[in-house]
């Protein structure tokens, strides 16, 4: 797949950045029953017996194979498992956020050669360094991917993830660091991480070009939609050319939490009518009643924009980041599909089945 990057990897504000020397940004086949060997030019010959050849039974109708809606062709998983993982390198590792957000995010870019073949919406594994208590090596975490196919510096050979670093005061009053997240965050340019995967599919992109695509994050649940809207509105490719709605929701807890703000703003500027973007952040924003401003709360002030939305069936959600996001989704349009006499849990099924509900959430 032919595809070239419109804009360069932009640079981040407020940023500890971390970059390895050298390294620069780029831009069934239908099985037909065969003819019995006694059948010639259609008429039965005669056989060699008094009893009269009992007719084959009817095979059994072919079960319809069911094609999907999203871009899952030649879609590779599992290439590489714990026991055997892909060895890469840290090329570069980024702070996102600032000095006085309620903790670290950081943006970082690991090499592949090309060797880990992933798509937008996919996740990869990473392997800690070191061994846990009982000198085992630690167990793989699960990241959802950040860049788009092609990478960051738009040669296929990278691979990019959204990481917050986890640190916590346990009930004893211990500070506990998160062993994967502290690995990644603390990693050097030309340091080497094991890496596995690729795995997933429920958060591919649709295959109309002409969808609209509402997306729903939480804090690092934005790494997904950031490989989306990279491929829609920063690069050119031979077989894809987005035409539809792009809305982006996103919720953090302060301003200086909102991650890829910057790339964000400058999609809106080159995707138009094709863009729409909305920050949620829950510590600094309310609505009209005073309210909190997380992320059900700022849809809320769209509800019946997107009712109609879901109505369609060209129509796509994303939902990726904490659970409890879905369900204040719900409480949103219960009342709303209630007036067109919809059950809106039922609604969801169907939405679901349909591919076009999809859901990542911890």
């Amino acid at each position: 797949m032919a595809a070239q990057l419109t804009a360069a990897l932009p640079s981040y504000s407020p940023a500890t950045t971390k970059a390895a020397a050298g390294s620069s940004p780029s831009s069934h086949f239908l099985a037909y029953p065969s003819r019995p060997r006694n059948v010639r030019n259609g008429v039965r010959a005669q056989v060699s017996t008094t009893e009269p050849t009992a007719e084959p039974a009817p095979a059994a109708p072919a079960k319809p194979v069911k094609i999907s809606k999203k871009q899952d062709e030649g879609v590779v998983t599992n290439k590489y498992r714990p026991k055997e993982p892909y060895v890469g390198r840290c090329l570069l590792n980024t702070r996102l956020t600032g000095d006085n957000a309620p903790g670290e995010t950081w943006h970082m870019v690991f090499s592949t050669e090309g060797e880990v073949p992933y798509r937008e919406g996919q996740s990869i594994g990473v392997i800690a360094d070191g061994e846990d208590k009982n000198g085992k090596p630690h167990k793989l975490r699960l990241y959802s991917i950040a860049s788009s196919a092609i990478g960051d510096f738009g040669d296929s050979k990278t691979v990019s993830l959204c990481v917050k670093r986890l640190v916590y005061t346990n009930d004893a009053g211990e500070v506990v660091k998160g062993v994967c997240s502290n690995f990644l965050c603390d990693l050097k340019p030309g340091s080497e991480v094991k890496i596995t995967g690729p795995v997933g599919k429920e958060m591919l992109m649709p295959k109309d070009p002409n969808a609209t695509i509402i997306m729903l994050a939480t804090g690092t649940g934005i790494a997904p939609f950031r490989s989306f809207l990279w491929k829609m509105f920063f690069e050119e490719h031979e077989d894809y050319k987005f035409n539809g709605l792009a809305w982006l929701f996103l919720g953090v807890p302060t301003s200086d939490t909102l991650l890829y703000k910057e790339e964000f703003e400058k999609m809106v500027e080159i995707g138009g009518e094709n863009f729409r973007l909305d920050f949620a952040v829950s510590r600094e924003q309310t609505n009209a009643a005073g309210e909190k401003m997380y992320i059900q709360t700022r849809m809320a002030e769209y509800k019946e924009e997107l009712w109609e939305m879901l109505k369609k069936d060209n129509t796509y959600v994303y939902m990726c980041g904490l659970k409890g996001m879905e369900k204040g989704i719900d409480d949103i349009m219960v009342d709303l599909a209630a007036k067109d006499g919809i059950d809106w849990i039922d609604y969801k099924k169907q939405l679901k089945k349909a591919e076009q509900w999809n859901v990542e959430v911890y």
